[in-house]
């Protein structure tokens, strides 16, 4: 008996073929959704062919939603039903699994609560979605601006730890790098610098910075190795500005302009290092200055040597001027300061000695610190223990390091404080008003030993007692170890 309400060619009543129905739809939403989990948009999904029947079945009633249905003509009515033969039901067709691939308009299927029915409908008739792709653009947009978010980020972070942190890898980027030159337009005021018989480029350097002329010690050095110059300096005294610029610097020394006249040197220089600058400023030979001062007595001074007594300042002299009449004057102006400062007479050659060793030693400002020390130490028998004395002894006082060589200590002269008591047997340099007032008038206090412990600020601590002293050669060292390249730290 066939079923009242089975349409025709099926074996299955509506509701059962409406039932079939809705579970493939239902099973390929779901293939759908696991390929394309999102809407959005695209060309239009290929179905799984549909299993064949023996007839096309007729729309149903309602047909479920988003497929085009054509619904075929309906037979005419019988006026009778009649009996018809018994049909086996047809089996259930067999579902065929959905291609990898679904081709639709829209990419995939949103569960059915997600769309109103229209939108649905809407869908999967025409094939597009408007809303599906701005989302996606959208989306990546927020994406990107995030991801470059966050590099700036990170980059800024990592840039401020650094310079926060500092050490080789801010040096590495040049975040710690400080000016080793001054600019141009920065220059004022005087600084005189003197130029030695046979100063290297280096020394030359040093001088500069010294003097106030240039920033840094070697920025002056760096220059020449970079133009690859080795000026040839002529001996003298030059009249420079402070705050110049290297090459500014080079050039005022190559002017014959900037060459004082007549013959000047610094406090503090030798015998030995005036005899050049004499013989420059008179155009003689050294062997005739030294000739010249071979004899004090002839000078009127009562010493071994004429070391101390060549009072350093600048003097007028003209090439054609007699040798001896120059160092008369410069023996006349020492006792000049010898009489300012009250020394009494027959004391000149010990005032002197002190005097230079102050010159040598002490930093500007600390000259009557340094005379009390001397004097305290003399007063009980206590070596001196001077470096400069062990230098100027040994011969290595242009060494330019505030550390005496072992060998310097240890040699047996008469002029190594190490190893004698008492004074060095005649004055170490030539020292000027500062100094010799300051031998007379030592400041009152009852230090025993003193150490400059900054060597660019000059600042130096006194010690009455030798640990307290330790500790502040200590501290010396420890400023050489973080500034190796001073050169009074070699």
């Amino acid at each position: 008996m066939t079923q009242p309400d089975s349409p025709e060619g099926t074996g299955l009543t509506r509701r059962e073929l409406r039932e079939l129905r809705a579970r493939e739809w239902a099973e390929a939403e779901a293939a759908a959704s696991e390929e394309h989990p999102f809407v959005t948009g695209g060309a239009r999904a290929e179905r799984a062919p549909r299993p064949e029947t023996s007839t096309r079945p007729a729309a149903s009633e309602h047909p479920f939603v988003g497929v085009q249905q054509t619904r075929p003509p309906r037979p005419a009515p019988q006026q009778t039903r009649a009996a018809q033969p018994a049909r086996e039901r047809a089996p259930e067709p067999v579902r065929q699994p959905e291609p990898p691939t679904v081709k639709t308009g829209i990419g995939s299927l949103a569960p059915a609560d997600e769309h109103s029915a229209g939108e649905l409908h809407t869908l999967l008739t025409t094939g597009s979605h408007a809303v599906g792709p701005k989302k996606r653009r959208g989306g990546a947009i927020v994406i990107i601006l995030i991801i470059l978010a966050l590099i700036a980020g990170l980059a800024f972070g990592g840039y401020a730890l650094v310079k926060s942190i500092g050490g080789p890898v801010a040096d590495f980027f040049g975040w710690n790098a400080e000016p080793t030159d001054y600019e141009s337009g920065l220059a004022t005021g005087e600084a005189t610098i003197m130029i030695e018989k046979g100063d290297t480029g280096w020394e030359v350097s040093q001088k500069l910075h010294e003097a106030g002329v240039t920033l840094t010690e070697g920025v002056f050095y760096d220059m020449l190795v970079d133009m690859q110059q080795n000026p040839n300096f002529v001996p003298g005294a030059y009249q420079l500005k402070q705050k110049m610029t290297a090459a500014a610097a080079l050039a005022a020394l190559q002017d014959p302009e900037s060459k004082l006249p007549g013959i000047a040197y610094p406090e503090g220089y030798t015998v030995e290092q005036a005899i050049p600058i004499i013989a420059a400023g008179l155009e003689i030979s050294e062997d005739d200055v030294r000739a010249a001062i071979a004899e004090p007595s002839d000078y009127g001074v009562d010493a071994d040597s004429l070391e101390g007594w060549l009072f350093p300042t600048s003097y007028d002299y003209t090439p054609g001027t007699d040798v001896m009449e120059v160092v008369q004057g410069m023996v006349d102006r020492t006792r000049t300061s010898l009489e300012q400062a009250g020394v009494p007479a027959g004391d000149e050659e010990r005032v002197l000695t002190i005097a230079s060793i102050i010159q040598r030693e002490a930093p500007a400002g600390e000259f009557a610190k340094v005379s009390t020390v001397i004097e305290n130490r003399l007063d009980i028998d206590m070596m001196l223990q001077m470096d400069s004395t062990a230098q100027y002894g040994y011969g290595e006082m242009h060494s330019g390091s505030v550390f005496t060589s072992g060998d310097a200590l240890a040699d047996d002269n008469e002029w190594n404080t190490y190893k004698i008591t008492g004074l060095p047997a005649t004055p170490i340099a030539n020292p000027g008003d500062e100094a010799i007032q300051a031998a007379m008038h030592p400041e009152s206090g009852d230090w025993l030993y003193f150490t400059t412990v900054d060597l660019d600020s000059g600042e130096t601590k006194f010690a009455t007692t030798l640990d307290e002293h330790e500790k502040n050669v200590a501290e010396l060292r420890q400023w050489c170890s973080d500034n190796p390249d001073n050169a009074g730290c070699a």
